[in-house]
């Protein structure tokens, strides 16, 4: 059951559908410290990048209570996978491109990148910010869009 109340159907297969990968570059994406779980610090490290303020903690909260069924403190890619499955999954990357495209252009640009990379805890040298640029089909002046964004992600989850 989703925490919305509906239920997904039992011949629900994500892996064999193409937003299954679109849901694990999202959770990639959210698990800055790579252990394989989304923890409370995790989301503040990816807030954090793109936030002056960071999140509220309540909002954090609120995050971690619909997906972590368990309540063990952490949401593993199953539980990301149940509550994502319920709602549109490449609405999901949007909103992870919308919250890195800092000033709203539809671009992500060199300092885009750059900083959340660094928020991620994965610095990255400018060269790195230019190949991965490269690799999502855009150029420097013009940074990368949406479509570059899941470009450069999919070759993440090859590697």
């Amino acid at each position: 059951m989703c925490p919305t109340g509906r239920t997904l159907s039992t011949t629900t297969n994500l892996k064999s559908s193409s937003s299954f990968s679109d849901l694990r570059a999202a959770f990639d994406v959210l698990d800055a410290d790579r252990d394989g779980k989304i923890s409370k610090d995790d989301l503040r490290a990816f807030y954090a990048g793109f936030s002056s303020s960071g999140a509220d903690e309540s909002l954090i909260r609120a995050m971690m209570s619909a997906a972590d069924s368990n309540s063990d403190g952490f949401v593993e890619y199953h539980e990301f996978e149940r509550v994502l499955a319920c709602q549109n999954p490449s609405g999901v990357m949007e909103d992870v491109f919308k919250v890195m495209d800092r000033d709203g252009d539809g671009k992500l640009s060199h300092e885009d990148l750059k900083s959340y990379m660094n928020s991620a805890g994965f610095p990255a040298s400018d060269d790195d910010i230019a190949a991965m640029i490269k690799l999502g089909g855009g150029d420097e002046a013009q940074g990368v869009d949406y479509a570059g964004l899941l470009k450069i992600l999919a070759v993440d989850q090859v590697s």
